[in-house]
């Protein structure tokens, strides 16, 4: 009986600090909330060619006798010094002439989650980036994603339309895997290079819940859903489900794929579509083979590539977060990483 008594009281214990840590993570989480509609954010830009200057200097500092490091410095010094006379020269030639006559390489990033978080940043890089852009300008997306939710990559991959729409050419690097949501945005690339073992496809539709409606009715609790409108619910978790609403549901579940595969169509004409919409992935060799990318290459071998013809800058767009957002973004963070499968499961189509 003392054991019990015991027992009982380490319990109840740690449900008085597992709620008094849910309580602060929640109160954090609604302060981060609350500034977050008023942290303003900026563009940060970087260019790549000097920062794998700086590093071929560092490593050949390292390896090449002190002398013969000093002399190759003296001689880019050189040859820096005369490029920038010539230019000048060319400048007053030609009154409208820009800085240089190099095309310029602008890189962005999208990291994605379930949900397309990584939209709101991209949204505004592109934005950035699109007023910036010359004859001979490239975007260069660095993609990597499993997919997510239909209405947020639907959105991700409306963003990067703008970049095609305004006739600039966008090139996808897929490094590790974009599949699903992430190959809806890949597909909007004109050209798409992936990894040799990245995964790429999974052109399909997916959703599942689990119905506790016999559990409830086992022990004698009801569940009342009301709606109005036919369809307003056709699965529920807690509800008796119908033959008539997993039709509709699946019916549903086949419109979004006939979108997603028109979709993938209009932006790669030259798939055929009804081939590789079935859900299956590829990694690169096969997906090469398919039509679902252009070339296999990494990111960073087709940066490297670039930076003796062209500027190349990678754009980032980073928010201003305040010390409660912080704290919030951990615990969510935490919280999400803990429940992913769950919330897979549970949520609605995703792609």
């Amino acid at each position: 009986m003392e054991y019990l008594y015991e027992y009982g009281l380490f319990l109840a214990r740690a449900v008085t600090v597992v709620a008094a840590i849910l309580l602060i993570v929640g109160g954090i989480a609604a302060l981060s909330q609350r500034h977050r509609g008023r942290s303003c954010g900026h563009i940060e830009i970087c260019k790549l060619n000097e920062r794998y200057e700086e590093v071929g200097d560092a490593m050949r500092a390292a390896i090449v006798a002190p002398e013969v490091h000093k002399a190759e410095l003296k001689a880019r010094h050189k040859a820096e010094k005369a490029a920038a006379k010539a230019s000048k020269r060319r400048a007053k030639k030609q009154e409208n002439a820009s800085e240089n006559d190099r095309s310029r390489l602008f890189v962005l990033n999208f990291d994605g989650d379930l949900r397309a978080g990584a939209t709101d940043h991209l949204r505004e890089e592109i934005s950035a980036v699109l007023p910036q852009l010359g004859e001979g300008d490239e975007i260069l997306l660095r993609l990597e994603s499993p997919g997510g939710l239909v209405h947020g990559y639907g959105l991700a991959a409306s963003q990067l339309k703008r970049i095609t729409d305004a006739g600039a050419r966008l090139t996808v690097a897929v490094d590790k895997v974009a599949a699903s949501g992430g190959y809806m945005m890949a597909c909007v690339g004109q050209h798409i290079i992936a990894a040799p073992f990245a995964v790429l496809g999974s052109i399909g539709v997916l959703a599942q819940l689990p119905n506790f409606h016999r559990l409830l009715k086992k022990h004698d609790i009801d569940f009342e859903l009301m709606t109005a409108g036919e369809y307003k619910r056709t699965l529920t978790l807690f509800g008796e489900n119908t033959d008539k609403g997993r039709e509709k549901f699946i019916e549903d579940l086949e419109t979004t794929h006939g979108l997603f595969k028109a979709f993938v169509a209009e932006n790669r004409p030259a798939l055929d579509i009804d081939r590789v919409a079935t859900g299956e992935i590829w990694y690169g060799r096969d997906a090469l083979a398919m039509g679902l990318v252009d070339a296999l290459q990494t990111s960073d071998a087709f940066i490297q590539s670039q930076l003796q013809e062209r500027d190349v800058f990678e754009v980032k767009y980073v928010q201003k977060k305040h010390w409660q957002e912080k704290l919030g973004m951990a615990a969510e963070g935490a919280i999400e990483r803990g429940l992913l499968k769950i919330w897979q499961h549970n949520r609605g189509p995703h792609i």
